[in-house]
């Protein structure tokens, strides 16, 4: 048990947060890899799972040291003063990713089981705000046991799809195909998906050395992006025409034919997108909680759900705008900014930061 804690925890949350934002749909996997050709997809999806564990390792690190488990700590250790940059992105994209759960949920219900789309809308606000008010310990516990329920079924759906479209996925794959820029791809969709790392930094409160913190941020890269490959090698044999579904999942799933796993599929879609939302939240209730801890005050449970269930109301009221939208311009205008206040300045001056303090010799960070 602890050696899943330290090891694979990390890897299996930061997976069940960029799920909802990364490729639960399929409709991310379309746009940033996809769109790049089925050879430039793979390449540029490597790409983005050897940044991923590379800003992982630093800033797993970088926590452990400086003993900021939330992402006011570890901004204001990193950037200073500029500390609010980062929140101000966080923020954005986290509205972002609500209102891609919301659209998706809503979709799911119309789709999949032929409700409302509000009744999709309210089920997700109840889900999310069930996991926010268990805390820590349920949140822990939920992701890393739905992560292996989603890993058996994104292996379930791969299967399926190779054994029914196998000549199309190997005559797409074989044809390779590079289209525009693949490096751009994947060091776009790697950038705004590490908005997910705050709500892993909780779990780094279990390491104790250097190597813990370097062997769980080189798994986390293969651990969030493997159902990520699985997804992307079966929906290649519909290359092109796929590119304009807004919902690639949906369409492959009624090319299956199989009503129940078209079911059981969407029940854990569905799971997955509630993850989401409440790491998302669940990180920014512990910025809360930190900042009024200092001021020797606790933040009341109402407060927490209360706040979560707001924010994924105005996400819900964003959704209208639709996937495809959302999707292209709001994380592609988002992940430079991204790149800009956290990924460079972790691997440059966060290095820095921990080669001085090496073994925990850091401090707390003073909050105000």
């Amino acid at each position: 048990m602890n050696a899943l804690r330290r090891y694979l925890l990390p890897g299996f949350v930061f997976q069940s947060v960029v799920i909802a934002g990364g490729y639960g749909t399929g409709r991310e996997l379309a746009e940033f890899f996809l769109s790049r050709g089925p050879l430039g997809g793979l390449l540029a999806m490597a790409l983005a799972t050897a940044v991923w564990s590379a800003v992982c390792i630093v800033s797993y690190e970088f926590a452990r040291v400086f003993r900021a488990f939330e992402y006011r700590s570890f901004f204001q250790r990193l950037l200073g003063p500029w500390w609010v940059a980062f929140e101000v992105l966080y923020v954005a994209l986290m509205m972002i990713v609500l209102a891609v759960i919301a659209a998706a949920a809503g979709s799911i219900a119309e789709r999949a089981f032929g409700l409302p789309y509000l009744a999709g809308v309210v089920g997700i606000l109840v889900l999310v705000g069930f996991l926010v008010f268990g805390g820590n310990r349920v949140i822990e516990r939920a992701f890393t046991a739905w992560s292996a329920v989603l890993y058996l079924v994104y292996i379930v759906f791969f299967v399926l799809c190779v054994r029914s479209f196998g000549p199309a996925i190997e005559a797409s794959l074989a044809g390779g195909g590079i289209r525009g820029n693949w490096i751009l791809g994947g060091l776009q969709y790697a950038g705004y998906n590490l908005g997910a790392l705050p709500a892993v930094l909780i779990t780094i409160r279990h390491h104790r050395s250097r190597r813990d913190t370097f062997i769980a941020g080189l798994l986390t890269g293969p651990i969030a992006m493997v159902p990520a490959l699985l997804f992307l090698v079966a929906i290649a044999g519909e290359y092109p025409q796929i590119l304009t579904e807004s919902i690639p999942v949906n369409h492959m799933l009624e090319m299956l034919g199989s009503r129940g796993f078209q079911v059981a599929f969407q029940v854990v879609l569905f799971g997955t997108l509630a993850e989401t939302g409440a790491g998302l939240l669940h990180a920014v209730n512990e910025r809360i909680a930190r900042s009024r801890r200092a001021r020797d005050r606790e933040l009341p449970v109402a407060i927490r759900v209360g706040a979560a269930l707001a924010m994924l109301g105005l996400g819900a009221v964003m959704a209208r705008f639709g996937l495809i939208p959302l999707v292209a311009r709001g994380y592609g205008y988002i992940t430079y900014g991204y790149l800009a206040v956290f990924v460079l300045p972790v691997l440059t001056w966060g290095v820095v930061l921990v080669n001085r303090n090496r073994e925990g010799a850091g401090g707390e960070p003073r909050v105000r």
